[in-house]
């Protein structure tokens, strides 16, 4: 064990630790994020839509009231790409101390130049579907590129400067003009050769040069478990696994429940398993290394009488937030972190979790997941929500009883070495 601890120390964490500070994982990370408020805002209106009770779909038809609910689905969820556009530049234009917030509005332009306009009788447009979760590859790879250029003419000082008695709201208008004027002609080029010889667009080009080697990871159970593996790794060295591994998969995932959210807005079959609402809401229960399993195993144990103190101040401080998704108290405090006799349950708990969903959604047990619950939304109403179907919170009820009994032999090993700790006999 203790060669074990030393290998994962010395070889691994050094590793994890720059893949957590990427500069470029980072504004992945908070880019997309920044569209999370719309992703959720956007899966409230499509549960009112489609609340899972006889007649009621039907019903809001009725009033009138139901296209208006599906247009605000579209123009919240449906904005995820062009936001992203967004806030991926002007993460990373941040993270380099220039104007992020320029940065990002001339990613946004290249974004819509870059996608195709669709024609008709009122004009031309922009498809919903191509600024929303469907243009995420688009928007990661305008958003790192664009930055880049936009840094790289600030750094050379390529820039129109003005009087310093000019506001400085103005001045950086001034000084994105010449950068800006740069990257939108750059995409232009690109778009414009892209048409002119029949060519791909660049969402599709996209899709296929990032959405497929990312699909073999998150579109099939296999690679997921592997994804999994991963994220409970960083975690257990001390690295917020989620912030690594789902800045990569995030937007295979994302793109995933768009797609069923359209499938039922559209009344068609719902076609992916593995979605964001997937992993937050049945993999990862209590967060990373569905802790929340390890919680409850804290609490049976302090209720006992001959309980170590350690344990009975634990209880309290971890399973009230991990009811809730939140587990840095259970992390840091516990800890989990380097703690080997718990790493076993650690990986695999989430790795069966994915597991068990998995068959029970691919042998239509439970329904696919087709809208978000924000991830801090507690067990039970999040399957309930995110499936539409009562099937939902059943599997998640299961996949805990499995997830304690998984964690309680191992809690059993930290007990005693608690009690040794603080002198008490162990049996």
């Amino acid at each position: 064990m203790d060669n074990i601890g030393r290998v994962l120390e010395e070889k691994i964490m050094p590793i994890a630790g720059k893949l957590a500070n990427n500069q470029y994982l980072v504004a992945i990370r908070d880019g997309i994020t920044m569209s999370m408020p719309l992703i959720i805002i956007g899966s409230i209106f499509m549960v009112i839509a489609s609340f899972p009770v006889p007649g009621w779909e039907a019903w809001l038809g009725e009033i009138g009231v139901s296209g208006y609910l599906w247009k605000g689905v579209d123009s919240s969820f449906g904005l995820v790409g062009l936001v992203s556009a967004f806030g991926i530049a002007y993460s990373l234009s941040e993270h380099n101390k220039v104007d992020g917030l320029s940065a990002g509005i001339i990613s946004l332009s290249s974004f819509i130049l870059v996608t195709p306009f669709v024609s008709g009788e009122a004009g031309a447009g922009i498809s919903v579907g191509l600024i929303g979760a469907r243009g995420l590859f688009v928007a990661i790879i305008l958003g790192l590129i664009s930055a880049k250029i936009y840094q790289a003419f600030i750094d050379r000082d390529i820039q129109i400067k003005m009087p310093e008695t000019v506001p400085p709201a103005v001045s950086k208008s001034f000084s994105a003009i010449l950068p800006g004027a740069v990257i939108i002609t750059l995409w232009l080029i690109v778009f414009g050769v892209l048409d002119k010889f029949g060519l791909p667009n660049l969402h599709d080009i996209a899709g296929i040069v990032l959405g497929k080697p990312l699909g073999l990871l998150g579109n099939n159970i296999i690679g997921t478990m592997f994804v999994v593996a991963f994220n409970s790794i960083f975690w257990f060295l001390g690295i917020h696994g989620g912030h690594v591994v789902n800045s990569i998969m995030k937007p295979v995932w994302i793109a995933n429940l768009d797609a069923n959210r359209v499938a039922y807005q559209a009344g068609e079959a719902l076609q992916h398993i593995i979605t964001e609402p997937f992993m937050d809401n049945f993999v990862y229960l209590g967060g990373g290394g569905a802790t929340l399993g390890l919680v409850l195993a804290i609490a049976y144990y302090a209720r006992k009488k001959n309980t170590s103190k350690r344990t009975k101040t634990l209880a309290p401080v971890t399973v009230v937030p991990g009811l809730f998704n939140i587990n840095e108290p259970t992390m840091f405090g516990m800890p989990v972190v380097l703690n080997l006799m718990l790493i076993i349950p650690f990986i695999l708990a989430p790795m069966i979790n994915a597991l068990i969903t998995y068959a029970a959604m691919a042998t239509h047990l439970v329904p696919l997941t087709r809208t978000v619950a924000t991830w801090t939304m507690p067990p039970i109403i999040s399957g309930f929500l995110t499936t539409g179907s009562i099937a939902g919170s059943i599997l998640q009820i299961v996949l805990i009883i499995v997830d304690v009994c998984l964690y309680l032999p191992f809690f059993a090993m930290v007990e005693k070495s608690f009690k040794k700790e603080e002198g008490i006999e162990v049996k």
